[in-house]
């Protein structure tokens, strides 16, 4: 007869858990998994999937019970490691946002929001327009395929199981924020200066002939030059998204290294 016993139900479990919870912790937050339009039971099913063909790759896993102060440390550490992979992306999506947010007000268009059910909140037009472009650009370049691998690659540089963990894999998560407002700036930057270049000159319109209404004459002129810089600016932005998409894995990479360091 088959006996099984406690310790062989703990070894089992620990052998799939913890890696599991970091491939959730990832699919939690990553833009493109975390989606609303993906179910939960999607998520956990592919979570459950993924550990399945991993774990006969990982290294042996530490002889610490699930059920004990160590295994719930370890639970922790393997979900924060996942949620920082997962989040370092969503910063780069948040910094596409941003710039669409930065160039519709310029245009005069920050009543236009709407419903936005990724982020459960009223987001501008053009910031919606810009989360769209970075979807399709994020699946087009396979950077899901592409976090995908950087989680299975952290397993083998960062081994699943281990308590410690550097904290200036966290410094350089918090540090890697700045990339919202550095990236916002230089992709709305073409329709920030046209529409700059633009209030001067109806300033200057203005200054010369007072009688004109700054009201009818200013908002429609914005909003062209605006929607045409915009436009125009599209092609550009997309290599753009891409060197900040390549320089985000690498900097993943880089927060793996860090967490592993002693």
């Amino acid at each position: 007869m088959w006996v099984v016993t406690q310790a062989q139900i703990e070894v089992w479990l620990a052998l799939f858990w913890w890696p599991f919870l970091r491939i959730m912790g990832m699919l939690l937050v990553d833009p493109f998994f975390s989606s609303r339009r993906i179910p939960v039971r999607v998520r956990v099913g592919l979570a459950i999937f993924l550990t399945l063909v991993v774990v006969p790759a990982l290294p042996p896993m530490p002889s610490v019970p699930v059920v004990s102060p160590d295994g719930m440390l370890i639970a922790v550490r393997e979900l924060l490691v996942g949620i920082s992979i997962g989040f370092v992306m969503r910063l780069v999506f948040t910094a596409v946002e941003m710039a669409g947010h930065l160039a519709g007000l310029q245009m005069g268009l920050g009543f236009a929001s709407f419903y936005d059910p990724q982020n459960a909140s009223n987001t501008l037009a053009v910031a919606q327009l810009m989360s769209l472009l970075m979807i399709l650009l994020f699946l087009a370049l396979n950077g899901h395929l592409m976090m995908l691998r950087i989680l299975l690659e952290s397993m083998l540089q960062l081994p699943v199981g281990q308590v410690h963990l550097n904290g200036k894999g966290f410094e350089l998560v918090a540090l890697y924020g700045g990339v919202i407002f550095r990236s916002a700036v230089l992709l709305s930057l073409p329709v920030l200066a046209a529409l700059l270049i633009t209030n001067l000159s109806i300033g200057v319109m203005t200054r010369a002939a007072p009688q004109l209404n700054v009201f009818a004459i200013g908002f429609p002129l914005t909003l062209g030059i605006g929607f045409a810089a915009l436009y125009y600016s599209l092609p550009f932005m997309v290599p753009q998204i891409d060197q900040l998409i390549g320089g985000t894995t690498r900097v993943v990479g880089e927060i793996i290294k860090a967490f592993a360091s002693p």
